[in-house]
């Protein structure tokens, strides 16, 4: 072996040792990097009021709400609200998630079916999702069945038009690839369809469950006695500014941690992906 290749070789061989550390501190840096714009908003404002430029009455500073939230965890009601929420969550999401996937498969392999249930769907998904409240209520009361089905129709709709629209622009080449190499229906949805679609289903998974967080806050905010939306109005009656920011964090603290969990749940089926990323 020259001298040339084997120097080459040897630059070969610690190149990716000398990749690992900056990737490695790359994993936490970049989640971080996040953080600069909310802290750095709320360092501002803590300075605002701190120089008596604004009172802060209705627009707490920082501080004041990490001190409304060390007292709302220490008599218990932040984590009983933040759990109640987070079942009503999970149940609606799981029934929206279930049936937008089945109806939006079938819309997006059958014509007729497509032309049957698309044109109603769309029609229903322009209601605004306080207009379900009454019926919902009126139907199934104001305990936890009228909440879920409500927060199960906000996740259904992006599922659904996610799942049929990813299912719509599957290349037909590789539908006529697996057709030339003779795979079964069930190959067919396996090797080809399922792989296709997953990249769109996530982004659509994501789609619905941030939109199932919204309807989780109109569902709770008219009749609920427990949940973050009640946190809300109860500090609206009550006049406290900072009790409503904290649980406005809350909600963004809880939807972003979901919303984290998804992406990281779907990243291992998502590997084989040739894309264009931005490190």
């Amino acid at each position: 072996m020259s001298v040339v290749s084997m120097t080459i070789a040897a630059e070969g061989s610690s190149a990716p040792a000398e990749r690992a550390a900056p990737n490695k501190w790359a994993r936490w840096t970049r989640p971080a990097l996040g953080l600069v714009l909310p802290v750095a908003l709320a360092a501002v404002w803590e300075f605002i009021v701190r120089m008596g430029w604004s009172t802060g009455r209705l627009a707490p500073p920082p501080s004041v709400i990490f001190a409304t939230f060390v007292d709302l965890a220490e008599s218990g009601e932040l984590q009983r609200h933040t759990l109640v929420t987070l079942e009503r969550v999970a149940a609606g999401f799981g029934c929206g998630v279930v049936v937008a996937t089945i109806v939006g498969a079938a819309s997006g392999y059958s014509p007729v079916i497509r032309r049957l249930l698309d044109p109603s769907l769309q029609g229903l998904r322009a209601i605004p999702s306080i207009a379900w409240v009454p019926l919902f209520v009126l139907w199934l009361g104001i305990f936890e069945a009228s909440k879920i089905t409500l927060i199960a129709v906000g996740v259904f709709f992006p599922v659904y038009l996610g799942v049929m629209g990813a299912i719509q622009s599957v290349d037909r080449k590789l539908v006529e690839v697996g057709r030339a190499f003779r795979l079964s229906d069930v190959q067919m949805v396996r090797r080809i369809l399922l792989p296709a679609v997953l990249p769109a289903y996530v982004i659509a998974l994501r789609s619905g469950l941030g939109l199932g967080w919204m309807f989780v806050a109109a569902a709770e905010l008219l009749g609920a006695s427990e949940g973050l939306g009640y946190l809300l109005l109860d500090g609206q009656q009550l006049g406290k500014p900072a009790e409503i920011v904290a649980a406005i964090v809350a909600f963004a603290v809880v939807g972003k941690a979901t919303d984290w969990l998804i992406a990281l749940a779907a990243a291992p089926f998502l590997r084989w992906e040739d894309v264009v990323r931005q490190e």
